[in-house]
């Protein structure tokens, strides 16, 4: 089971490239950033995990401009939104920064995308609620078709475009894995229908541990026809208990991420260093 960590990047936070070396040099696989273009004043969608919202979720940077410092910082170390917003983003300009950061990074780019929850933030980029997921599967659909095709071309509703050729195509072939975020059993469905692999959180306050579902993710992999080893499970916000992190492994699990706080090496350092010697506790 591999170990990443996530950060909301901000103008107080370590650096990618700080934070990107000072992970690879403890082990971890990846490195993980999310994203939110903005964050409206006026919002009524509620924040998913409860409370108000935290500070790094209006300053956090945009992921892929930290990720492309953190890949160029490194050798080894994975690179992934987590997630990238989709749904408010045009998929011509997002495949070709997929694809860039792609051959940037050498091949070391993991794709997480998502379909949010801020309402208010998707309507300033003229993205309705309702249809996010239906938005988010054709964008990514239609990204797939410029990364494999050399006259690419996508007919959906929402995205329509005519024979177009765009480079750079990806390293990874056919693409970058498409890793697919969501709560079960929804999230765990779009990721069945069209992606990679699935991450939810760890535990969700509606439903407890996700873990307890994993018997009727499989169930449900195996009845759409797909291999469940074709979709691995990225878990986020893991705790910091061994026990937790070996029943993850014990079930399957292919990577667990944590986060760490939008904060400066002193305080970050030493949480990784707690965490360098779980994973080598782990091996």
């Amino acid at each position: 089971m591999h170990v990443g960590a996530a950060m909301f990047f901000t103008d107080y936070s370590m650096a990618p490239a700080e934070l990107a070396r000072a992970l690879e040099q403890r082990g971890f696989e990846s490195l993980w950033a999310p994203e939110h273009s903005h964050i409206p004043v006026s919002r009524l969608s509620p924040f998913p995990n409860g409370g108000d919202l935290p500070k790094q979720y209006y300053d956090v940077m945009d992921p892929f401009v930290t990720l492309t410092a953190a890949a160029a910082a490194t050798k080894t170390l994975k690179v992934g939104t987590g997630v990238c917003l989709v749904q408010q983003r045009d998929p011509i300009q997002t495949a070709k920064l997929v694809a860039s950061i792609d051959q940037v990074s050498s091949g070391r780019f993991l794709f997480g995308v998502g379909s949010g929850w801020n309402a208010e933030e998707m309507a300033d980029h003229g993205t309705p609620f309702r249809s996010r997921h239906k938005i988010a599967r054709e964008r990514i659909e239609a990204m797939k078709a410029i990364w494999t095709q050399d006259k690419g071309e996508y007919h959906g509703e929402f995205v329509n475009f005519d024979p177009m050729m765009a480079w750079p195509k990806p390293v990874q072939k056919p693409y970058p894995p498409i890793i697919v975020g969501g709560a079960f059993p929804y999230g765990a469905r779009r990721a069945i229908r069209y992606g990679d692999g699935w991450v939810p959180h760890a535990s969700r306050p509606e439903y407890g541990d996700v873990s307890d579902f994993f018997p009727q993710f499989r169930q449900m992999v195996k009845e759409a026809g797909r291999d469940p080893a074709s979709l691995p499970v990225t878990m986020f916000r893991v705790v910091e208990q061994l026990e937790k992190l070996r029943h993850y492994r014990e079930i399957g699990i292919a990577r667990v991420v944590i986060t760490v706080p939008s904060a400066g090496r002193d305080e970050v350092l030493p949480i990784l260093d707690r965490w360098a010697n779980k994973i080598r506790q782990l091996d």
